[in-house]
Order: C-alpha cells, then sequence, then structure tokens
C-alpha cells in the first residue's frame, strides 16, 4: 500500500535519505526544506511552521507519518537561539500542525529525530531542555543565549526524546492511533558532520567518540530504521527512543546510560 510521509530537511543528509528510501519503497514523500523541496518553508519561525503546514496540507489531506529531520548543529559561532527554534519547536510545530492529517490516516506515526549527545556529551543545558518542555520558545530562546551552540543541541534532542516518551503517550497522539518514536544518531556522514570536522574549535572532537563498527555512520543506515519505525511491522513500538550509533552509547556506558533521566521538572 502507497503511504504518504512528511520529511522535513529533506535535501540533505539524513532526511535526503530517508525521503529516497521511502520513495523507493513505492511511497509518496512531501519535502519540506528551504530550498529543493516539494514545500519550501523556514521551520525557525512561527510564521514558517504555519506555511509549512499549509504547504503539506495544498498538497495531501492525509499524511501517514512526519520525519522532521531538519535541524542545525550546535557549532562555534552559530546562534544558539536558533539551535532552539529549528531543532525543537520548527520539528514539533511541523508535527503537531500535521496531528489532524496524521489522526486521518487510522495508523500515522510521528520519528522524531534525537541523538547519542543525549548521553555522549557531558555538561549540556539541562534548563533549555527542560524550557522547552514548557512550549516557552522565547524563554528557552533566551537560556540557549545565555550558553554556546555546543551545549544546546544536545538539549534540544533530548527534549525531543523526553516528548516522544511523555506526549507520545497522550489522547492527541496514540490516543489517536498515532505512534510517536525518536531516533538517536551517532556520528553520522553528513554536511553537517563535514562542517563539524571544519569547526575551528569542535574539529578536533568530531571523531573522538568510539564506535563499536570503528566507523561513522552512513544516512541511509539511520533512514532504513526510521523507514522500520513508520511501519506497520513497529505497531508495537510507541514512545520509544532508538541508538543508531554504531554502539557508542553502549561502550560508554554498559549499564545505564548518564543523563538519560525521564522524571525531570515537567513531570
Amino acid at each position: 500500500m502507497t503511504h504518504t510521509y512528511v520529511v522535513s530537511g529533506a535535501a540533505s543528509g539524513i532526511g535526503a535519505a530517508t525521503a529516497s528510501l521511502l520513495r523507493e519503497q513505492g511511497h509518496r514523500v512531501i519535502g519540506v526544506d528551504l530550498r529543493d523541496s516539494d514545500v519550501t518553508a523556514d521551520l525557525s519561525t512561527p510564521e514558517g511552521r504555519a506555511g509549512a503546514v499549509l504547504g503539506v496540507r495544498a498538497l495531501t489531506d492525509v499524511v501517514h507519518g512526519v520525519v522532521p529531520c531538519a535541524g542545525v548543529a550546535g557549532l562555534t559561532g552559530v546562534n544558539p537561539a536558533l539551535v532552539v527554534s529549528v531543532n525543537y519547536f520548527g520539528a514539533l510545530g511541523l508535527v503537531r500542525g500535521l496531528q489532524p492529517e496524521l489522526a486521518a490516516s487510522g495508523s500515522g506515526a510521528v520519528v522524531l529525530l534525537a541523538s547519542n549527545s543525549i548521553t555522549c556529551q557531558p555538561g549540556w543545558a539541562g534548563d533549555v531542555a527542560d524550557l522547552c518542555l514548557t512550549d516557552d520558545e522565547q524563554a528557552a530562546r533566551g537560556a540557549a543565549a545565555a550558553t554556546e551552540a555546543v551545549q544546546v543541541y544536545p538539549a534540544t534532542k533530548a527534549a525531543l526524546a523526553w516528548w516522544a516518551r511523555r506526549d507520545g503517550l497522550g489522547p492527541d497522539w496514540i490516543g489517536s492511533g498515532i505512534r510517536v518514536n525518536a531516533v538517536a544518531p551517532g556520528l553520522i556522514a553528513t554536511p553537517m558532520t563535514d562542517r563539524l570536522r571544519a569547526d575551528p574549535e569542535l574539529g578536533a572532537f568530531a571523531d573522538s567518540y568510539p564506535t563499536a563498527i570503528q566507523r561513522p555512520g552512513r544516512p541511509e543506515e539511520v533512514a532504513a530504521t526510521i523507514a522500520f519505525l513508520l511501519s506497520d511491522a513497529a505497531s508495537l513500538i510507541v514512545g520509544s527512543v532508538l541508538f543508531v550509533d554504531g554502539g557508542t552509547d553502549a561502550m560508554l556506558h554498559p549499564e545505564v546510560p548518564v543523563g538519560w533521566e525521564v522524571a525531570r521538572q515537567y513531570s
């Protein structure tokens, strides 16, 4: 059966690999990106998110899955407030905006893009994650502005993972037949990681984390996991966060992942 999926960040990296795989499987993909996509939109602003939702609605009445891959890396010189607005609020703005279309499918699915930096990068900005989960974008942006983008990136990804576990179990989501899960990639060979290696301050750490497979991941490997979570074969998987990182998290934390507290102040 042909399904309709919406993928943001579809022009490059994991988003492009996901869109390509879903199309190869015979599905329709509506890409959302800043350029070179079916729907052109800037997810960093409320207006851009609303425009993205309207753009998708102009193309379809039913959405079987949403994969918000669009993101901003926490690199030197990057505005940390922008990381908050794109990575967290941009992702959820698209997902929430398309909730009616997902519900209309009868068996919708959302796969959020978290990151293994949640557990593998020390010292990130937990207050930013907490503020994201209160849905106060201005407060989260303000807290982010007080630190560096490198510490904000994992915070936005943790907030997405926690949102999947908290809100994904609510009436608007699994209660409406919509499964919400997240993947947590490690170092993946994408244009984003190329920019990381070129970073004058952070580049030296690009390949510092170990992997059991002794290589970076490939976008298509993450895409395969996303496609599985979207599929009916994953019908029992709800509110889960799956590490897709070549074993990095398991190597650093053989028993209990550090920093993966799900009962924080929002609970």
